[in-house]
C-alpha cells in the first residue's frame, strides 16, 4: 500500500473542522478522520457532513469503540465512514463484531493500540481476527512527556501484514522516519490543524511523503532534556499558566525590565529582609543559564542592586526573581538584564551572613527548589516544578501552536467567541 496522508480533526466544533478540512483537502490531503472529540462534541452528524461535503474522499471515524461494536459501527457506516476504529483493548468479541458488521456494511476496521501494553502481540491477534488495519497511537497526554511512536511502529511492522497507520506528534520533518518505520497510513493531527496555512502544512508533509525528504518546521515539535530550555523561551508565561490549569503563578513579582524573558533553573536563596550577603553568594554558585530566586520575606530593604547584576552578566546567568526589594533600576534596565521583583526602592541592608543557598523556599503559596525551571515575562513569573518541565514546556508549545491557529481565523475576519462558540460552551447550571 502507497502510504497515504489522513488528517485528524480533532476539533469540538463542526464549522472549524470543515473550515480545516477543505484546506487540508486543497493541499493534497487522501483520508480525512473525523476525530473522537468531534465525533462526541457533534455526534455521527460531524461523519454525514464530511461525506457530504467529500464525497470522494475516505472519510474515517475515530470511535474509539469499546463495547457494544456492532451497533456503534454500523452507526458509524450508516453516516457515511468508510473506516471505523476499535479500541486494540476491547474484547476480542467486541472487535470481531465490528469486523463482522463491516462485512456487512462495506466498511473497514482500523483497530486502535493505545493503551496496549504489548502491541507487537495484540496486533497479532486482531490481523488474525480479520482486522483491515492496525493504528499505532501515541497519545497526546504521552506525547507530551516526549513519547514516540517509532519504536513500537516498527515492532508492529515485523508481526503484522496489514497496513499499519501511525499517528502521534508527526510533522514534516519526522514523517520520513514513520515510513522507514513501516507506517502506510500517516495520521497528522496538530501540524496540519494548529497551523496557521493549513493548505502549506500539508502540502510540506506530502511533499516529505513523496520525496522520501525531510521539509524543515519549527513548530509541532516535542523535545526533552535541555531542549525544553528552547522552547520555554519560545511560549508565554500565559501560555505557561493555561496548561497548568492558572497555577504556580508568583502572585506580585513583576519585570523590572520591560520586553525582556527570563527561562532557566532556579538557584534558591532563603535570606532576611535587606540582607544581601547569601544573594550574592549563589551568583558564584549558580552555572550558566540559571536563575537566582530569592526569599526575602517580600520586605525591604533592597538585596539586590547594579552590582550584583553586572555579577550575573559576567556569569551569564538568565536571571533574577526576588520576593523582597531591588534598587539601581535605572541602571539595570540599561543593561537589559531580567530581573523580577515584588518591591523597588533606593535603601539596601547590610551583608550579615542570614540565609541559605539551595533550600526550598515558598513565596506566596509556591514551594520552589532549586532546578525547577522559572520563567518570566512582562505578564509575570511562572514556575515549574523540575519532575514535570518536560510535559509542560511541551503542553504549552501546543497551546502557542493552538493559539497561533486561532489568531490567523481571527485575522481572517471571526472573533474568538466565534470560533470558540463560547455561548454553547459556557457551564451549563
Amino acid at each position: 500500500m502507497e502510504p497515504v496522508l489522513q488528517i485528524a480533526l480533532d476539533f469540538v466544533t463542526l464549522n472549524r473542522a470543515i473550515k480545516m478540512a477543505d484546506e487540508s483537502v486543497a493541499g493534497g490531503v487522501d483520508w480525512l478522520e473525523a476525530g473522537t472529540p468531534l465525533i462526541k462534541s457533534e455526534g455521527l452528524d460531524a461523519v454525514r457532513e464530511l461525506r457530504k461535503r467529500f464525497p470522494n474522499h475516505i472519510i474515517v471515524a475515530d470511535m474509539k469503540i469499546m463495547d457494544a461494536g456492532r451497533i456503534e459501527a454500523e452507526a458509524a457506516a450508516k453516516a457515511g465512514a468508510n473506516i471505523v476504529g476499535v479500541l486494540g483493548v476491547a474484547s476480542d468479541a467486541t472487535i470481531e463484531e465490528c469486523i463482522e458488521a463491516g462485512k456487512n456494511y462495506g466498511f473497514k476496521v482500523i483497530v486502535d493500540m493505545i493503551g496496549v501494553s504489548d502491541v507487537a502481540k495484540r496486533a497479532r491477534q486482531v490481523e488474525e481476527l480479520g482486522a483491515d488495519y492496525v493504528g499505532i497511537h501515541i497519545a497526546i497526554d504521552e506525547q507530551m512527556e516526549g513519547v514516540s511512536p517509532f519504536d513500537k511502529l516498527k515492532e508492529v511492522a515485523q508481526a503484522v501484514n496489514i497496513p499499519i497507520a501511525v499517528a502521534g506528534g508527526i510533522n514534516s520533518e519526522n514523517v520520513v522516519d514513520a515510513i522507514n518505520a513501516g507506517a502506510s497510513i500517516i495520521v497528522v493531527g496538530g501540524a496540519i490543524t494548529k497551523s496557521p496555512d493549513a493548505k502549506l502544512a500539508t502540502e510540506n508533509i506530502k511533499k516529505a511523503m513523496i520525496t522520501r525528504q525531510k521539509v524543515e518546521t519549527k513548530y509541532f515539535k516535542r523535545v526533552t532534556g535541555e531542549e525544553i530550555r528552547k522552547i520555554l523561551y519560545e511560549v508565554s508565561t500565559a501560555n505557561i499558566s493555561d496548561v497548568m490549569h492558572r497555577t504556580r503563578e508568583l502572585e506580585d513579582i513583576h519585570s523590572v525590565v520591560p520586553n525582556t524573558k527570563l527561562v532557566g533553573k532556579a538557584v534558591t536563596v532563603r535570606t532576611y529582609p535587606g540582607d544581601w550577603s547569601k544573594p550574592v553568594l549563589a551568583i558564584d554558585e549558580a552555572q550558566e543559564g540559571d536563575v537566582i530566586v530569592i526569599d526575602a520575606q517580600g520586605k525591604g530593604p533592597a538585596v539586590w542592586g547594579e552590582q550584583a547584576t553586572r555579577s550575573c552578566l559576567q556569569k551569564k546567568l538568565a536571571g533574577v526573581v526576588i520576593n523582597g526589594g531591588i534598587r539601581d533600576v535605572a541602571e539595570i534596565r540599561k543593561l537589559g538584564f531580567p530581573a523580577f521583583s515584588k518591591l523597588i526602592m533606593p535603601s539596601a541592608g547590610e551583608p550579615r551572613g542570614w540565609g541559605e543557598i539551595g533550600v526550598p523556599i515558598k513565596i506566596g503559596d509556591i514551594v520552589i527548589e532549586t532546578g525547577d525551571w522559572i520563567v518570566g515575562d512582562d505578564d509575570g513569573v511562572m514556575v515549574i516544578p523540575k519532575d514535570e518541565a518536560v510535559e509542560i514546556a511541551n503542553r504549552a508549545m501546543s497551546w502557542k501552536e493552538k493559539e497561533n491557529r486561532e489568531i490567523k481565523e481571527i485575522e481572517e475576519g471571526s472573533t474568538l467567541g466565534k470560533i470558540s462558540e463560547i455561548i454553547r460552551w459556557e457551564k451549563q447550571k
